[in-house]
């Protein structure tokens, strides 16, 4: 253990050493494609995290009555809009649940550009919702009353101060502030935008986050697996992997009061930089009348009607000159269904002379090198990665796997200058195993048919009919389209300088706040790789 300890600190200290002193510079993408590197696990590291209790004070209800707590802010499609979210009353969970009723409590916020002038209103609407088991001696669960406000005509790069509550109860939250998103244009930018994955609830979690808010963030991407909430039984006994430890359940319970500490856990961040949330698997809590990502749909608010979305699972909105497309794996995805369709739509919407930027989220990699769900999303990218090309998405940004890659520029597993940088982020602590093992090492290739989701659709991951794979699943070596690879939890950075370069840096939670573990300019040249303009012309003329 300690030879390998000496082994990853040697090769973690040449990396540096390379990249400070040989390249002198940041590299960037027109440098590339790289040679793969793999950065070896550090031993030293743990590979499970621990979640917080319910006793601890940072997840504990702090308000009384119907005060708000677990209050968060999430865009709308552009700068002139944005969602404040709360949580009134208390949730129940037992077997005679009571629901709260959300029209006793009002849903209102007072804001303004002076923090003792909150001289605007805006009221909103209120939900509960239920997750229910009908199996004998399962608890069931019903939430507080969640708030959703809107509001509307907001200055861009403006700080607004803002409280919410009903003040008929004399059940207002304290003043809380928030900046909005820069004007929508090529040379218009938020500061930096915070990428994390597959979050949780551990000791780990609160290292990423407080890492993460010294970054000073002034948007966060949570690319799904929220609270983890499903490795819970109804009575609150957990497990690193609900499978191994509850095999015989009737149903994949949950513990729904994770949701609630979540929440505040996370308000103090949220409450003043907008999160943006796409659904993982852990959110489907499949429950009674096979419901499922009940609580994921309920408790953020979404940008999908705004966007010309009939769902919770795909929006797009704009930050400045970056032009969002949020992504759902765990619903249809195919090229007859509602969301390939709106995706065209979105997609021939966007004005690349006014974002410029064009990233796309979701949640399963398309590329990850892991051996954990390896090419578990081919399907979906059987079905969208043409499209996606075609109209010169930038960057990829994706969770599921417990662990850091980033990938060269590719299109159908082949380097290709004009495909898109693939970054999976799914490293953000949560209590599951990290992922330390890679499907190109020794005996680590798995079946071809274990490999699909049962709620992503087919089989469609094949042998390859070309490169150094051909006729194999795995390649036997690191990819060539895997630029970079480590097993560490942490987050990432995105910071867009122009319309052509943007900074991409992953923070280890480990390593001190000004410190990266991987950096790289992303450039896009559209000169090189134009878009379909054909579609976007025909799509600006029917408007």
């Amino acid at each position: 253990m300690m030879i390998l300890s000496k082994q990853y600190h040697v090769v973690h200290f040449l990396v540096n050493f390379v990249s400070t002193f040989v390249y002198s510079h940041i590299p960037s993408t027109l440098e590339g494609p790289f040679p793969p590197l793999t950065v070896p696990f550090d031993p030293s590291l743990p590979t499970v995290s621990i979640d917080l209790p319910d006793t601890d004070p940072r997840v504990r209800r702090n308000v009384h009555g119907f005060q708000p707590e677990q209050i968060s802010l999430s865009l709308s499609t552009s700068h002139h809009s944005l969602w404040v979210s709360w949580i009134t009353g208390e949730f129940q969970i037992g077997y005679n649940i009571k629901p709260l009723d959300p029209k006793t409590v009002s849903s209102v916020v007072h804001y303004g550009t002076s923090r003792t002038a909150l001289v605007r209103e805006a009221r909103g609407q209120s939900l509960i919702y239920n997750q229910l088991y009908p199996y004998e001696g399962l608890q069931n669960y019903t939430s507080g009353i969640i708030h959703h406000v809107q509001l509307r005509g907001l200055e861009p790069s403006t700080v607004y101060y803002y409280q919410c509550g009903d003040p008929s109860l004399q059940a207002m939250s304290d003043i809380y502030y928030f900046r909005t998103m820069p004007i929508s244009g090529p040379k218009s930018y938020p500061g930096r935008v915070a990428v994390v994955g597959d979050l949780g609830l551990t000791y780990n979690t609160t290292t990423t986050i407080n890492h993460l808010t010294s970054n000073k963030p002034d948007l966060l991407l949570l690319i799904g697996d929220v609270t983890y909430a499903n490795l819970y039984l109804t009575n609150g006994t957990g497990s690193d992997c609900y499978s191994c430890s509850f095999p015989h359940t009737p149903i994949h319970e949950t513990y729904q009061p994770r949701w609630d500490y979540w929440g505040r856990f996370m308000q103090n961040l949220v409450s003043k930089v907008p999160m943006m949330v796409v659904e993982g698997n852990h959110e489907i809590e499949k429950q009674a009348e096979d419901k499922q990502f009940v609580a994921y749909s309920s408790r953020f608010a979404f940008p999908s009607e705004e966007s010309g979305s009939s769902s919770t699972f795909y929006y797009s909105f704009n930050a400045g000159g970056i032009h969002f497309i949020m992504l759902g794996a765990y619903t249809d995805y195919a090229r007859t269904g509602k969301q390939y369709k709106w995706l065209e739509r979105d997609l021939a919407s966007v004005d690349r002379s006014e974002t410029p930027w064009l990233v796309a989220t979701w949640h399963p990699p398309w590329y990850s090198t892991y051996k954990a769900h390896y090419r578990e999303a081919e399907c979906m990218r059987v079905h969208i990665e043409d499209l996606l090309y075609s109209y010169g998405v930038d960057i990829v940004l994706n969770g599921h796997i417990h662990a850091y890659e980033r990938s060269n520029r590719v299109y159908n597993y082949n380097l290709d200058p004009c495909g898109p940088v693939h970054i999976t982020i799914g490293d953000g602590g949560n209590r599951e195993k990290m992922a330390i093992k890679f499907a190109d090492e020794p005996g680590n290739c798995p079946d071809p048919s274990s490999t699909p989701d049962p709620y992503m659709g087919g089989f469609c991951a094949t042998n390859f009919t070309f490169g150094p794979a051909v006729s194999k699943f795995c390649w036997d070596r690191q990819p060539n389209y895997s630029a970079f690879r480590e097993s560490s939890f942490g987050y990432g950075i995105l910071e867009v300088k122009n319309e052509t370069w943007a900074l991409w840096s992953w923070y280890r939670n480990q390593d001190s706040y000004n410190e990266v573990g991987d950096q790289i300019y992303i450039v896009r040249q559209p000169h090189l790789c134009p878009i379909n303009q054909k579609v976007c012309r025909e799509y600006f003329a029917a408007i």
